[in-house]
């Protein structure tokens, strides 16, 4: 086999859990094959390069392999390549989003006392659902 519908890859390399995920992300416009976006019936070969979107991190793939079953992980991931220097920024950046998350991020000063703790307990009581 030399050619497979782009939907039917996704899946199978395990990007999506789900062929109507993949299909989703396709439509979407979220997969780009060699710089074009395309529809879910777009045949990808080997060789193809695949720009794919998934949450705030982009990952760029060569496509090495076509498969049309869907295997354990460890043969998925031989289906395609990523160069070093794309999963290294993509790395440090995951790294900056933590970093600012955690610096922005307060929580209280300390734990409160038992006088406190009761009042949340009677606050938490009053406004429940009744």
């Amino acid at each position: 086999m030399d050619s497979l519908r782009i939907d039917k890859w996704l899946w199978a390399a395990r990007w999506f859990k789900t062929r109507a995920l993949a299909r989703q992300a396709v439509d979407g416009g979220k997969v780009h094959v060699n710089g074009v976006r395309v529809k879910p019936s777009k045949l990808l070969r080997s060789g193809d390069h695949l720009r794919l979107m998934r949450g705030q991190d982009e990952y760029k793939l060569i496509v090495a392999a076509i498969s049309p079953r869907r295997g354990p992980a460890s043969v998925a991931q031989e289906l395609y390549l990523e160069t070093a220097a794309d999963k290294k920024k993509r790395e440090d950046l995951e790294a900056l989003r933590r970093l600012q998350y955690h610096a922005n991020r307060t929580g209280p000063e300390r734990r409160p006392d038992k006088r406190q703790r009761r009042q949340i307990r009677s606050f938490k009581e009053k406004s429940g659902p009744e």
